[in-house]
């Protein structure tokens, strides 16, 4: 009885790996030349989206035969056209465009090919992007496109989600601080779905233009009278939060920080939550052993990137953080977001 030999070992699988960056730069340059929406309006050849674009033509017809490969168009005859996916999220204009994440991951690339510096010096290599406008802008509208993603079905679910994991549920009259919350998308949701809930968003003053715009454009800002979620100027890191809530949501702002100021914030949003509150922490969850899933893995590197401290987190240290600050029923909700994004919630006594 013959045994088959095991496989030769082949670099295959390494190499693509390596050069994985190429068809992300591939896209990226097609979201930065927008040569995906003029596409809306029908098939283009290469000659025609040049001109369209001020763009050479060779060059061009090579970026869309590699979109094709890609999967990003489809060819009709010698013109291009778009596929399901790209007529719904890379057209500009479009409710589910995507383009300001994109440009912000196009951001980033400079600083990942340092990785090996940050991780001998332990230190960031990526500048803070706060004084670049155009950077900042699309960071929030990128924040905000992901956050559209996750928000409208997450809403509807959270009383049902609390009781299940044995927490209170969502009270009549809820008052929620969204801390750190940028456009304020999970708080428009969460009070589109509980109709009598009010809400405060507290980021920087910078943020304020852009999330008192989309509030209002929800209808719940404060037009002659006071609006159902009110903005509140302020650095989480450093200021005071006024007044009691019933509800923290803390979304994606832990793993811009230190374990210790992670911590430190933790505390100061438990502090403003009344008995019984609830404080919710959503975050891109590593495995308790620290080794999966991959992009919470890599999302760290990120923040070792462009952080003085950030990192991702597991389940099990943000347990940790939260029973530091008094909290207890510490569990996970029942959802999964894109990325792996968790809910880790508990209750103060």
């Amino acid at each position: 009885m013959s045994h088959a030999s095991p496989p030769e070992p082949s670099p295959g699988a390494i190499l693509t790996l390596s050069q994985a960056y190429w068809g992300a730069c591939a896209l990226h340059a097609g979201v930065a030349l927008d040569v995906f929406s003029p596409l809306s309006a029908g098939p283009r050849t290469a000659a025609e989206l040049a001109g369209r674009l001020s763009c050479d033509e060779r060059a061009m017809g090579m970026l869309l035969g590699a979109l094709v490969a890609l999967g990003l168009l489809r060819r009709e005859g010698t013109a291009f056209a778009l596929t399901a996916e790209s007529e719904t999220f890379l057209v500009r204009g479009k409710p589910g465009y995507v383009g300001p994440i994109i440009r912000h991951h196009r951001h980033l690339l400079p600083s990942f090919g340092r990785l090996d510096e940050a991780v001998r010096t332990g230190g960031r290599v990526r500048g803070a992007t706060q004084g670049d406008e155009i950077a900042r802008e699309d960071f929030l509208l990128g924040m905000f496109n992901m956050a559209m993603g996750i928000a409208p079905r997450l809403a509807p679910r959270l009383d049902g989600l609390l009781r299940a994991a044995g927490l209170p549920g969502v009270s009549a009259g809820a008052r929620l601080l969204d801390l750190g919350g940028g456009p304020g998308t999970y708080a428009i949701h969460f009070c589109l779905a509980h109709a009598d809930m009010t809400a405060t968003l507290f980021d920087l003053p910078t943020t304020r233009p852009f999330a008192e715009a989309t509030i209002a454009g929800f209808g719940l800002g404060g037009g002659d009278g006071p609006g159902r979620i009110a903005f509140h100027p302020g650095d989480y890191t450093a200021d005071p939060i006024h007044g009691t809530f019933d509800l923290a949501w803390l979304s994606h702002i832990l793993h811009g920080e230190s374990p210790d100021m992670s911590a430190r914030i933790v505390r100061k949003a438990a502090g403003a939550l009344v008995s019984g509150g609830v404080l919710l922490i959503h975050e891109f969850l590593l495995d308790d052993s620290l080794d999966g899933p991959a992009f919470p893995t890599l999302f760290s590197l990120n923040m070792l990137l462009g952080t003085d401290g950030g990192q991702a987190y597991s389940g099990a240290q943000l347990r940790e953080i939260l029973a530091a600050a008094g909290l207890v029923d510490l569990c996970e909700l029942d959802f999964t977001g894109p990325n792996n994004t968790r809910v880790v919630a508990g209750r103060k006594p």
